[in-house]
C-alpha cells in the first residue's frame, strides 16, 4: 500500500468507501504505525466527492489486476494485458505507480534516492559483487550512472556479476547493509528475492554511454561469451533500429529529435541512413541530406548521445505500448 500522504489520504478514502466491516479486517493486516496514520486521515476526513470516491477505487482495482498479472506472467504479460484493458497511456501510469510502491517495498531503498556522486564514493571500495548486487536494486538509470564512474576493468567485472547473479539470501542483503552502515535501508526481505540476470543488465547497458557499454561488452565477450550473446539477444542500440515494423520507424521520426536523428545519422552506414531514409518523404529525405552536408565534423561523444536520445525514445514508445521491440530475433549488433 503507498503510505505517502496522498496515498494514506487516498487509502483512508477506500476504507470508507468499503465500509466499516470489510476496513477493520484489512487494517488488522496492517502495521500499527500505518493503522495510526489512516485512522488519522479517516478521522479528518468529513466528506468524500462522489467522483472522487469512484476515481480511488477504480485506481485500487486496476492496481490489484497488474499485481496479479505481473505475478501470474510477469511485467510484459502485465504490460499487455493492461494496454488492452485500459489503453497504452492508463496501462503505464498503472504499471509507473506499482513499481514506485514496491521500490518502497525493497530492500536499498536509500541507495535508490541518494545523490549518484555520493553513492560512488560510498561503493568504490565494496567487492565487485557488493556492488552488483545493489545496482540490481536500483533504478536502471541510476545504477548506469554510478557503473560509468568505476574504472573501466571494474564496470566489465561488475557487469560480470550483474549478468550471472539469480537469486539472493536475506542474511546476505542484511550483511551488506551493515558494512554499508546506515546509509541503506535496514528493510530485510524474508524469502528469497530474485534479482540481477540478463535483463537487469541490459536495463542497465540501455541506459549507460556507448563507450561505457562497448568496453563492458567487448570484456564480457571476452570472459563469458555465451552471456554477452545472451545480452546481445535482449541489448537494443541504434543500429537496431532496422529491425523495426515500417509502421513503429515512422512512430519513432515523428517522435523523436530531428537534430539527435541527424547527428546519430553522422556514426552509422550508408545501409542504416537508407533504412532510415525509406521512411521518410522525398522531400525530408533531401532535407535532411542537405542539412547532413553542412553539419561538418561532430565529436564521436556527440554522436553516440544522440543515437542514445534515439534510442530512449524508441524504449518510451515501446514502454508505451505504441510500438514493438523484437527481442531475441536479431543479431543486428554494430560494435
Amino acid at each position: 500500500m503507498d503510505t505517502t500522504t496522498d496515498g494514506l489520504k487516498k487509502a483512508a478514502i477506500l476504507m470508507i468507501t468499503l465500509g466499516s466491516e470489510a476496513s477493520s479486517k484489512i487494517m488488522k493486516m496492517l502495521p500499527d504505525n500505518i493503522i495510526q496514520k489512516i485512522s488519522y486521515e479517516i478521522a479528518n476526513i468529513d466528506y468524500v466527492k462522489p467522483e472522487e470516491r469512484d476515481t480511488i477505487v477504480n485506481e485500487f482495482i486496476e492496481m490489484q489486476q497488474a499485481r496479479e498479472y505481473i505475478i501470474d506472467g510477469g511485467i510484459d504479460y502485465a504490460k499487455s494485458l493492461l494496454n488492452k484493458a485500459l489503453g497504452p497511456q492508463r496501462a503505464k501510469e498503472v504499471i509507473d505507480m506499482l513499481n514506485q510502491i514496491q521500490l518502497r517495498e525493497r530492500p536499498f531503498d536509500i541507495a535508490r534516492k541518494a545523490d549518484v556522486q555520493q553513492l560512488t564514493n560510498l561503493l568504490l571500495g565494496e567487492q565487485p559483487q557488493t556492488v552488483a548486487l545493489i545496482l540490481c536494486y536500483m533504478q536502471p538509470e541510476k545504477a548506469a550512472a554510478v557503473l560509468a564512474e568505476f574504472p573501466i576493468e571494474q564496470q566489465s567485472e561488475i557487469a560480470e556479476r550483474i549478468g550471472t547473479i539469480s537469486h539472493t539470501s536475506p542474511t546476505i542483503i542484511t550483511k551488506i547493509e551493515k558494512v554499508i552502515e546506515n546509509k541503506f535501508s535496514n528493510y530485510v526481505e524474508n524469502k528469497t528475492e530474485a534479482v540481477g540476470g540478463v535483463q537487469t543488465l541490459v536495463e542497465i547497458l540501455n541506459s549507460v554511454g556507448r563507450g561505457t557499454e562497448k568496453n563492458i561488452m567487448q570484456v564480457l565477450e571476452e570472459r563469458q561469451p555465451d552471456l554477452a550473446d545472451e545480452v546481445k539477444a535482449n541489448l537494443f542500440t541504434f543500429e537496431d533500429i532496422v529491425t523495426l515494423e515500417r509502421s513503429d520507424v515512422q512512430k519513432v521520426l515523428r517522435d523523436v529529435n530531428k537534430d539527435d536523428l541527424l547527428l546519430a545519422l553522422k556514426g552509422v552506414g550508408d545501409d542504416i541512413k537508407d533504412f532510415v531514409y525509406s521512411n521518410l518523404s522525398n522531400r525530408q529525405v533531401e532535407t535532411m541530406k542537405e542539412d547532413m552536408q553542412f553539419l561538418g565534423p561532430a565529436r564521436l561523444s556527440q554522436v553516440e548521445e544522440a543515437q542514445q536520445k534515439v534510442v530512449a525514445t524508441i524504449r518510451k514508445l515501446d514502454e508505451q505500448g505504441e510500438i514493438y521491440l523484437r527481442r531475441g530475433e536479431s543479431d543486428v549488433i554494430i560494435s
